[in-house]
């Protein structure tokens, strides 16, 4: 398929197809009589990896010494492995900060719920939750 076709199927840009290809991230892409871009399978299921690394927060240069080694063969399995298992623990480690964060948000979302409503949130130790101002940091917080 052309560019226009592979675009439109990987979801991605032909501008970001192009800028893979001139970061090395695409290997040789195959060309007609033309010159033009022929994409087959293979590239398909290639880019739509590189998309999952990129969307995962894998940063370009990354993805250059991935597809790199890649492109070495065998021999590499090992380095690629490693590779991938400590953008797994950068993932998840940055995936548990997000919780954290999401968690605090939501607790001050409901302090903020219960104040607008006239409810009464109590903590663990009784006291009252909704009394206190929002948290410092807090844009509305009151100083």
């Amino acid at each position: 398929m052309n560019i226009r076709e592979f675009s439109e199927q990987t979801g991605l840009s032909a501008h970001t197809l192009r800028y893979y290809e001139r970061a090395g991230l695409m290997g040789d892409v195959a060309r007609d009589e033309n010159g033009h871009r022929v994409y087959g399978p293979q590239d398909s299921q290639w880019v739509s990896f590189l998309h999952h690394l990129r969307e995962t927060g894998m940063s370009i240069r990354e993805m250059e010494r991935y597809a790199s080694l890649r492109g070495q063969g065998d021999a590499t399995l090992q380095q690629r492995l490693q590779l991938l298992e400590q953008h797994t623990d950068q993932l998840a480690r940055h995936l548990r900060e997000q919780h954290e964060h999401l968690a605090k948000l939501r607790e001050t979302v409901a302090v903020y719920q219960n104040r607008v409503h006239g409810r009464v949130l109590r903590g663990g130790d009784g006291r009252d939750l909704t009394a206190s101002p929002p948290p410092a940091g807090d844009p509305a917080h009151r100083r």
